[in-house]
């Protein structure tokens, strides 16, 4: 749920600031030249037609000292950065992925390791992507076998102090090969490509997660759920009970550099939710798992116990994990909406108008750091009205002719994301519990739909402000919840909005009431369906979505449909007191 106030306003996205509390300066350590001694890798180079073999060995060497240039700059900013965190009482530094059931694992290294593990990676075997959420690994698949090694790179641009485990900093880390390669399910990696594929159309997104969840009293039977409040929904008075811890919670995020839009009671007993400013993707699918991990952090230091599982009683209220993104545009055919570009066929197949660009393709906006660094307590519509006048970056969700004000890229990225919601709830939904949660009338946006400010659609259209003149607007999806892993979830909903991009695709008409108290028949009438009301309906979307397929690659994606399968079998027979019961602290 949300609360009925005015949701996060969406920015021009920034690249990865250095937060102000971060370890890792700006102003690194030069690193030094390479020697004779630097260890090498052989880099594998295409050329025109077969070198012979002065020409390879030559093109060889070249690589390798590259590769020892890149991995000495590495080291030198690793220890630079070690460097900062030892003076400020780190000892250890987390690195963490997402696992393909929601999980958050990790691996610690000691301070004084960080510029090895920058390097080399720290090793963790790939078993973790056949993982289920109580820990059973699914030995039947080519991603549970116990045999081969990937490494864990720390992140050194999102290297962050944690205010809420002292002596503590956190980097969600790459998972690679021993080659240096990419691991094919490594959720960062498929953000990062559906990123690439929107640059080359001249777009960017700006995105963030709502993060919800509930704190219940620590030594309470573990069986139980004992709210740690119960003051009424969205009342001052469960602010009153917890205020001190509701404090820190916000100290300890804008403490590590996130700059927290609002926090507030929520509707179930001991409820919570919080907001921080969005991102690029990537980002913000970081940021959505430093938010939870300091949560969690805080609420052990207060005696309390966080969860932000989709069920925590049986019929009632569960936590959401609703993402709102943005549309951004330069110097790009998209932001132009004189006729609404009603035929895809005056594009190219990477969304140019044709002939709108030269060789070097749409021109990159400059870094807007001015933008990401508005700070606390300032207008982000400001802040936003300068990167535009800057930058001139247009907002497609609201800068149009359209329904709501959206341009034509815009309607068709929502479209597109639309019209996949069923086999994206797979990922964005993947626990038996999550469909406890989606129930009618809740706020839970459980039929497939859209509308203007409809918190009853599955996506709600947020056109913001009218005096924001549409810089504000920003689609908010809100039938996902946080067993979800962040960086899967975005990179489909990514991939779903530019196939709508490609295809054309048109948004039905808006909905402008809760779908559940129109007659069924009217429901078919304007063709508004209700989502999956089970994982298996999801499951059975999702497998036979060749979009998503593609987009998660193979592996990823029979990975994913093995462990849900399992899910599913799991709790075949269990009641729903049964499945709240499995799951409320696994997330």
């Amino acid at each position: 749920m949300n609360e009925p106030g005015p949701k996060p306003a969406s920015t021009p996205p920034p690249a990865h600031p250095t937060p102000p509390t971060s370890a890792a300066s700006p102003d690194y350590v030069s690193p030094p030249r390479p020697t004779s001694a630097s260890p090498a890798v052989t880099v594998a180079v295409r050329t025109s037609r077969e070198p012979d073999g002065g020409e390879a060995a030559a093109a060889s060497a070249l690589a390798a000292v590259r590769g020892g240039w890149e991995r000495d700059r590495i080291a030198a900013a690793a220890r630079h950065a070690a460097t900062n965190l030892a003076v400020r009482g780190v000892v250890c530094v987390a690195c963490t992925f997402v696992d393909n059931s929601g999980i958050t694992r990790v691996k610690g290294v000691p301070v004084g390791r960080l510029d090895a593990a920058a390097v080399w990676g720290v090793g963790m075997s790939p078993v973790f992507d056949a993982f289920l959420p109580d820990d059973a690994i699914l030995g039947d698949t080519a991603a549970g076998s116990p045999v081969g090694d990937l490494r864990l790179h720390p992140d050194l641009d999102r290297l962050t102090l944690l205010a809420a485990q002292p002596g503590w900093a956190w980097a969600p880390a790459d998972r690679r090969d021993q080659d240096g390669r990419p691991h094919p399910q490594d959720g960062r990696e498929l953000v990062r490509r559906q990123m690439a594929r929107l640059a080359t159309r001249g777009i960017e997104v700006a995105l963030a997660f709502e993060v919800e969840w509930t704190v219940a009293t620590a030594d309470a039977d573990p069986d139980e759920f004992v709210p740690a409040a119960r003051g009424p929904a969205y009342g001052m008075t469960r602010v009153t009970e917890l205020a001190d811890y509701l404090r820190d919670v916000v100290a300890a995020l804008t403490d590590q550099g996130l700059v927290v839009e609002q926090i507030h009671p929520e509707y179930a007993a001991g409820q919570f939710e919080v907001s921080v400013a969005p991102q690029d993707p990537l980002a913000a699918a970081d940021t959505c798992v430093l938010v939870k991990e300091t949560i969690r952090g805080i609420s052990t230091r207060h005696g309390l116990r966080a969860s932000f599982a989709p069920q925590l009683v049986v019929g009632g209220v569960g936590n959401g994990g609703h993402i709102h993104l943005s549309l951004w545009a330069n110097d790009s055919p998209w932001r132009a909406d004189p006729d609404y570009l009603d035929d895809p066929d005056d594009l190219d197949d990477l969304g140019n108008q044709r002939g709108s660009h030269d060789a070097s393709g749409p021109r990159r906006h400059r870094d807007p750091g001015a933008v990401a660094g508005a700070g606390v307590g300032s207008s982000r519509w400001d802040a936003v009205s300068v990167g535009l006048a800057e930058g001139g970056w247009v907002n497609l969700m609201g800068a149009g002719s359209g329904p709501a004000g959206l341009t034509a890229a815009g309607e068709a990225f929502a479209a597109g994301i639309l019209g996949r919601l069923p086999a994206l709830m797979a990922l964005g939904a993947p626990s038996v519990a999550s469909y406890l949660r989606l129930v009618p009338s809740r706020w839970a946006g459980v039929y497939a739909c859209w509308g203007r400010e409809n918190r009853e659609a599955a996506l709600r259209m947020a056109p913001g402000p009218a005096a924001a003149g549409g810089r504000s607007a920003n689609l908010e999806v809100k039938c996902f919840d946080l067993a979800a892993n962040p960086y899967l979830v975005v990179a489909a909903l990514l991939a779903a909005g530019q196939d709508g991009l490609l295809v054309g695709a048109r948004l039905p008409a808006a909905v402008d009431v809760d779908p559940a108290r129109l007659e069924a028949a009217e429901r078919d009438r304007r063709g508004i369906r209700r989502l999956p009301t089970t994982l298996s309906a999801a499951l059975a979307a999702f497998e036979a979505d060749e979009v998503l397929r593609a987009a998660c690659g193979p592996r990823l994606h029979d990975t994913v449909v093995a462990l849900r399968h399992a899910e599913i079998l799991r709790f075949a027979a269990a009641a729903p007191d049964e499945v709240v019961a499995a799951t409320r602290w696994r997330y």
